[in-house]
């Protein structure tokens, strides 16, 4: 908890290139206005070659921010600049939510702790699974391959158009980590517990190829981490053949938690008024 005493009005950020079509601000400051906090949240463009002394500014104390969140394209940057990067972030080697504390720049990666809270809100006792599969070797499935494993599940099977993608990600996370190419998809399903697609298929609108998800177990939840369409190709899909689907709205609110609580002192809350906030905001956009 921090110290009210020390400063009354706390200022905290997302940083990004670009950083305009970011909704953290609106989450933040939701919470900020309900929770009664004075404080701020605000974007901050930076470009790649100004990232460095952007986080020079934030550490000596002359930006006047206390943390913040991190964006595309600067996430493996500030892991690399943070001086007490923690072990979520070393493997990942990305951080996306920064603090000052005691004049160090502490980092973390909540992506995986936001998807894992937005399973857990929709579909409680979701995770006794034998095995998952994961659609997409990108940057985005970093976090949830860790966080899936790290929750438990035995076998957890990364597809990928480019083979060698994948076998990166597997040589990175464990023996329980298998790549894939995409034509092993029906294969490596037979059985599994949880589709994940972390690819931008079916992204705003765009067409997404019709995946067969029948040969999943019986019980299992299929999920997208992409939320704009809230209801993507995939999910229409997995609907239509009867399994339980998790749209990615919840994971970006889910993520903000941890850096709202390590720069305002109170551990927000993920509600459906906030939900509704959001989904306002995309209807307008």
């Amino acid at each position: 908890m921090h110290d009210s005493r020390e400063t009354s009005f706390r200022r905290a950020f997302v940083t990004g290139f670009p950083v305009r079509h970011s909704r953290s601000p609106l989450i933040h400051g939701h919470w900020l206005e309900t929770l009664g906090i004075p404080g701020s949240y605000t974007r901050e463009e930076v470009a790649p070659e100004n990232f460095a002394g952007f986080i020079a500014a934030l550490k000596s104390g002359e930006s006047g921010f206390c943390g913040g969140n991190v964006t595309l394209p600067h996430k493996e940057a500030a892991f690399r600049l943070a001086d007490r990067p923690d072990a979520l972030s070393e493997e990942l080697g990305a951080a996306n939510t920064l603090w000052l504390e005691d004049g160090l720049i502490h980092a973390t990666n909540t992506d995986g702790r936001g998807f894992l809270a937005n399973l857990d809100a929709a579909v409680p006792g979701w995770n006794g699974i034998g095995s998952a599969v994961i659609l997409g070797a990108g940057g985005a499935s970093r976090a949830v391959i860790q966080a899936v494993r790290d929750r438990g599940v035995g076998e957890i099977h990364v597809v990928n158009r480019t083979v060698a993608r994948a076998r990166e990600l597997a040589d990175r996370f464990g023996a329980r980590v298998h790549a894939h190419p995409m034509e092993a998809l029906a294969e490596v399903s037979k059985g599994a517990g949880l589709f994940v697609n972390t690819t931008s298929l079916g992204m705003d609108g765009e067409a997404a190829p019709d995946f067969d998800f029948l040969p999943l177990a019986e019980d299992a939840v299929v999920t997208d981490i992409v939320y704009v369409p809230l209801v993507t190709p995939i999910l229409r899909q997995a609907a239509k053949q009867g399994f339980a689907t998790v749209d990615g709205l919840g994971m970006l609110l889910h993520q903000a938690v941890p850096g709202f609580e390590k720069w305002f002192g109170v551990r927000p809350v993920v509600d459906e008024t906030l939900r509704r906030l959001i989904l306002a905001d995309m209807e307008r956009h």
